[in-house]
């Protein structure tokens, strides 16, 4: 299975991806269990979280770019409230 990317966002590929007209999703600190169902990528606005996933721990926040690859499934731990813009089906 693929990893997930983290990488540090650059105002050209932020503005590339449009991703200023992707959607917000905002979560408290806790934990919970995901499986993605398609490619999910997104941009970290506020926040820290640590995922648990096959490949091991992934961690990011604010200013973070993160793809997280179709049929991932993964534990999230919300270290700090986040706050992010996603988008389904977007590969960095």
């Amino acid at each position: 299975m693929e990893k997930a990317i983290v990488v540090k966002a650059q105002d050209a590929e932020l503005k590339r991806l449009g991703v200023a007209s992707w959607s917000i999703w905002r979560k408290e600190v806790s934990d919970f269990d995901w499986e993605y169902d398609d490619c999910e990528t997104f941009h970290v606005l506020e926040g820290k979280a640590r995922v648990d996933t096959p490949n091991g721990p992934v961690e990011f926040g604010k200013g973070d770019l993160v793809t997280f690859p179709k049929g991932m499934k993964c534990t999230w731990h919300v270290i700090e409230p986040i706050k992010k813009r996603y988008k389904f089906g977007v590969k960095q």
